[in-house]
């Protein structure tokens, strides 16, 4: 399988100016993610995306691809991920260069374990699923069947059950995305304009050291993980 890595980072920054090339732990905060790809046997391609030359230039130095500058109107707030990736796939089909799936490794979640993308590779091709993303276990106070929504200034159960479960150990286990990793099948991207599908497998990735940046208490809660590891 031939799987297209996609590292987005684009220059605008406004819970943490420029965070992308900021130092963090002595070296950008891109390196964390451009490490773990230059680790990954699997990535047939890994990119850096960006409509900044400052973070493309970066990245090169780091060891990173950037074939391409991406344009402004792909660049803003509220551009979805998804418009990321057709336009990364529609620039390597102009050459008549294709996929079958997309990685997307954000480096706002620089704490991947070692070899986490290999091995979620290898499980997304031998589950066949349309996508596969990193997840963390869900603790057991936050689990959606223990939380509710409001209706008509009432409670209900968040999951629709009329009787909330009593006993902690008769939950089922809930996860949430991470942000390491989302692994998605080209055709779910451009077919149904999707990066799930139906069918989504996924991976868990290590509890010991996650932050996923994007206010400054992140950023500080992120030096404290790298005091911590040495």
């Amino acid at each position: 399988m031939r799987i297209l890595g996609i590292i987005p980072a684009r220059g605008g920054s406004k819970g943490i100016s420029g965070k992308n090339i900021k130092a963090l732990g002595g070296k950008p905060l891109l390196g964390y993610t451009i490490a773990s790809v230059l680790n990954s046997k699997l990535l047939t391609k890994c990119i850096l995306s960006s409509d900044s030359e400052e973070i493309i230039k970066t990245g090169k130095q780091l060891g990173a691809e950037a074939p391409f500058t991406r344009p402004a109107e792909f660049a803003k707030d509220d551009t979805p991920s998804i418009d990321v990736v057709k336009h990364a796939l529609s620039s390597f089909a102009k050459e008549n260069i294709h996929f079958d799936a997309v990685c997307i490794l954000q480096p706002t979640t620089p704490f991947r374990k070692e070899g986490l993308i290999d091995e979620a590779i290898n499980r997304f091709e031998s589950g066949n699923f349309d996508s596969l993303v990193s997840v963390r276990e869900v603790p057991h106070e936050f689990n959606p069947h223990w939380t509710f929504e409001e209706e008509d200034g009432k409670l209900k159960i968040a999951t629709g059950e009329k009787q909330i479960i009593s006993r902690r150990q008769e939950l089922p286990k809930a996860y949430r995305r991470d942000g390491a990793i989302y692994l998605t099948k080209r055709e779910v991207i451009l077919q149904e304009n999707s990066l799930y599908g139906k069918n989504i497998g996924f991976i868990k990735n290590s509890d010991q050291y996650y932050v996923n940046l994007d206010t400054q208490s992140d950023w500080e809660k992120a030096e404290r993980i790298l005091k911590s590891k040495s």
